[in-house]
């Protein structure tokens, strides 16, 4: 990961209850990708998708829905936030240490906001490397079927897309392209199932997949029952 300060160069809502946030000063990023912003007075960071990057600028489109983010909505321009961008891809060997913990994180029972963190930093380690994606891969696998009903799985679907552009095992994106047909094909939401696309037709391009096996999601005993299964 990469410590920033970044300015922001204007705050203005754009409904009422979504705002575009530009900042400079940051890392070249490109959409998709997640910036984690330290907001004063809050303890957690909050992690917000690129909505679009320009040499050193962000664009971000954050959605108010809670006090950290109405917080985030309050700023003017010049004002400085700490964030960290480019998680784990220039430190990769060095963050590896964090694994233990980011798995436990990844099924806290408290905080979504942790959870997100967790999937996208071994989203982000997996994509490092052929063999730290086959040791992710499991745990993203379960988090995936354990998450797939929640508001932030949508949020995870871009962490998927930078771990099925990394240089991950052929095995791996075999199984990852099995995971997400049925939502390529049948998923409930216009951006489930553009997203899920969007990663299933790269890893069967990418890696010339002809027939991915489509795995079977475990539907867990309170969810709706009316809840598709793959």
């Amino acid at each position: 990961m990469k410590q920033e300060r970044l300015s922001v160069i204007s705050c203005r809502g754009l409904n009422g209850t979504v705002f575009e946030l530009k900042l400079a000063g940051a890392s070249v990023m490109r959409a998709g990708q997640f910036v984690e912003l330290s907001v004063p007075g809050f303890f957690l960071r909050r992690p917000i998708s690129v909505a679009d990057s320009d040499e050193s600028t962000l664009t971000l489109l954050i959605k108010t829905v809670g006090e950290g983010t109405k917080k985030l909505r309050t700023l003017a321009a010049g004002e400085v936030l700490d964030a960290l961008t480019r998680l784990v891809p220039t430190h990769a060997k060095e963050v590896g240490a964090a694994f233990e913990g980011a798995e436990a994180a990844l099924f806290d029972e408290l905080s979504s906001t942790l959870r997100f963190s967790a999937f996208n930093f071994l989203a982000t380690w997996g994509a490092s490397e052929r063999g730290r994606s086959k040791k992710v891969w499991p745990i993203l696998d379960e988090a995936i079927q354990c998450y797939h009903g929640d508001l932030e799985y949508r949020d995870m679907l871009a962490c998927l897309m930078t771990f099925a552009e990394g240089k991950i095992a052929g095995e791996v994106a075999d199984e990852l392209a099995g995971r997400l047909q049925f939502d390529a094909q049948n998923g409930k939401g216009a951006s489930i199932k553009a997203r899920s696309a969007e990663i299933y037709d790269h890893l069967v391009k990418r890696f010339k997949l002809k027939d991915p096996k489509k795995r079977t999601r475990v539907v867990p005993k309170d969810d709706d029952e009316d809840e598709e299964e793959e």
